[in-house]
């Protein structure tokens, strides 16, 4: 049994495409390796990463991959970031739920994530004004 889990995630609203990786911190070290991850498994394109302003993304050593471009949001706008919206719906299915363990808890949140097609999850997170400002600056 763990005694914490962090998801790291990314979602393309247009698609619904959706990556996401699990690691025991929230830290500078586990979110190079999810750069890495991404940028390996998504070699061939460019990605504009949309990120808060967590202090582990801004760290010294973080080394970005070539093919990434971080965009910090302003600070406390969650809303503006499409992956918020997928936390959210997962969040919807908890709200009745008991976990025993926190192993239960990690099992449950990786099904509903299992459930989720790229209709869904576009449907939840390409909302207009996200796409719009995609179209407009031609990242998408």
């Amino acid at each position: 049994m763990r005694e914490n889990f962090y998801l790291y995630g990314l979602v393309e609203p247009l698609t619904g495409e959706y990556f996401i990786w699990e690691f025991s911190h929230l830290n500078a070290a586990c979110f190079q390796i999810f750069l890495e991850k991404f940028s390996a498994t998504y070699s061939q394109d460019i990605h504009i990463i949309q990120l808060d302003n967590g202090a582990f993304h801004f760290s010294q050593y973080l080394q970005i991959p070539d093919n990434i471009i971080l965009l910090f949001q302003p600070p406390h706008t969650p809303q503006v970031n499409p992956i918020e919206r997928l936390w959210e719906e997962v969040k919807r299915h908890l709200a009745w739920e008991s976990f025993a363990t926190l192993d239960e808890l990690r099992h449950f949140i990786w099904k509903r994530l299992e459930k989720l097609n790229t209709l869904t999850v576009a449907s939840i997170t390409g909302w207009d004004f996200i796409l719009d400002a995609l179209f407009e600056s031609n990242f998408s």
